[in-house]
Parts: C-alpha cells; structure tokens; sequence
C-alpha cells in the first residue's frame, strides 16, 4: 500500500460568467473553488524538494485558468475539468476533490450558496 497525503486549496474566489441564464454570461458573479489534492507520497517528505510533490501557486494558476476560461453552463462540468486537469497536471496526484460554490445562483429564494461537489480518481 502507498502512503498518501492531502493538500487543500480552500475558498479560491474567482469572477467568471458560468450558468444557464444570459444575464449569468452578462453580469457575471464570484465563484469559490475547493481543491482537496490526494497525493502520492513518494518522496516529497522526506526529500523535501517541490518537484516531488504539487506546487500550490501552479495548482491556484490551473483553476484560474478554468475558471476565468470559456463560459461553461453548469458547474458540475466546471468542477469535472479541474478536478481532470489537476490530476494530469501533477504526476502525484491520484484523486481530486473539487467543490464550485456559486453564491448568486438564480434561484427564487434566499440561500447562502449552490455547491457541487466532483471527484476524479486516476486508474
């Protein structure tokens, strides 16, 4: 058995322009993004080198990218797209967790936030 660890990137704020409405695409609204990273020990440890386990500031600039990148009209496939490039972005990672909270959903209510919650799992 492998011995793993976990890194977490929790309440990354990002404006984008996501959802099914026009007006999501027009007004656009600040979305949060949770990453919780299941990494491959290796030797990250006990070695103590950067290249042997992830990067945070490269792991922040990847959901950034997708975040603030094309329109998409669910979040479900938002979070499916990070949780995919993180895992193929850093060798060590085996499973990804990503949760997208959208706090200016469209709904005739009141509540503090839609989340959805995605986790890949490298085979």
């Amino acid at each position: 058995m492998t011995a793993t660890y976990i890194i977490t990137l929790k309440n990354c704020a990002f404006f984008a322009r996501h959802g099914v409405l026009d007006e999501e695409e027009f007004l656009g609204q600040r979305f949060f993004v949770d990453a919780e990273l299941e990494v491959e020990q290796g030797t990250a440890l006990v070695g103590d080198c950067i290249d042997d386990t992830v990067h945070y500031g490269i792991a922040f600039a990847e959901i950034e990218r997708i975040i603030t990148g094309r329109r998409r009209y669910l979040i479900e496939a938002l979070a499916l797209e990070v949780a995919k490039t993180l895992c193929a972005r850093f060798r060590q990672v085996r499973r990804a967790k990503v949760s997208i909270r959208k706090p200016n959903a469209p709904v005739p209510g009141v509540l503090d936030y839609v989340e959805v919650t995605v986790e890949h799992v490298v085979e």
